[in-house]
């Protein structure tokens, strides 16, 4: 039950973290009705995005989604730009992201891999307590997260409203790091170094 319903988790919040389109309000409905129960905050954060997808036409969404994931260098929606700039090394991060996705049998379609929401469509195919899951969450998402959050929490004037999906993207990695084991891994021998 428990792996059954963060695959789900996962899977939605990598949709609602893509490029918007007319299933957003939605998914951010859907994954706030299985957060309910397990991380009430959380569901409130993209239930609070949902009414605001619902409110606004759908080409002014994409235009938020842009000016916020493929402009702003803080809230870029690549991680290993947000950990490493345009660098060598985030060229090898991304190297060796696309190599653990293919042995574990994922595919990124035409993303790049350290697109934060390919990384959390990954998260849903590779068991929750893999050593692979817990470097991906630890050593790049949450850092991820963390910095993206902190760029939306300087603005005390308005909350963008994908501060909330952040938000709650981030306590369901931190819950899920926290949570006792529960599952066989099959992904435990990779490494992100």
């Amino acid at each position: 039950m428990f792996e059954d319903t963060y695959t789900t988790i996962y899977r939605y919040l990598g949709d609602i973290l893509d490029y918007p389109d007319a299933t957003i309000a939605y998914q951010a409905r859907a994954c706030a009705a299985l957060l309910q129960p397990i991380l009430p905050e959380a569901a409130v954060q993209l239930t609070a995005f949902a009414d605001f997808a619902d409110e606004t036409p759908i080409g002014h969404l994409e235009e938020i989604y842009t000016a916020t994931f493929d402009i702003n260098p803080t809230t870029y929606i690549f991680a290993g730009f947000i950990l490493f700039g345009e660098s060598f090394k985030r060229g090898k991060f991304l190297v060796k992201l696309q190599q653990i996705y293919r042995e574990c049998g994922f595919e990124t379609s035409s993303e790049l891999a350290d697109h934060v929401a390919v990384m959390l469509r990954f998260l849903a195919v590779c068991d929750l307590e893999s050593t692979t899951n817990e470097e991906l969450i630890d050593e790049c998402l949450l850092p991820v997260l963390r910095h993206m959050c902190a760029d939306f929490a300087q603005d005390t004037t308005h909350i963008h409203p994908y501060a909330n999906v952040l938000q709650a993207v981030l306590n369901v990695c931190e819950s899920v790091r926290t949570h006792e084991p529960v599952l066989e891994t099959s992904c435990d021998e990779r490494s992100m170094a």
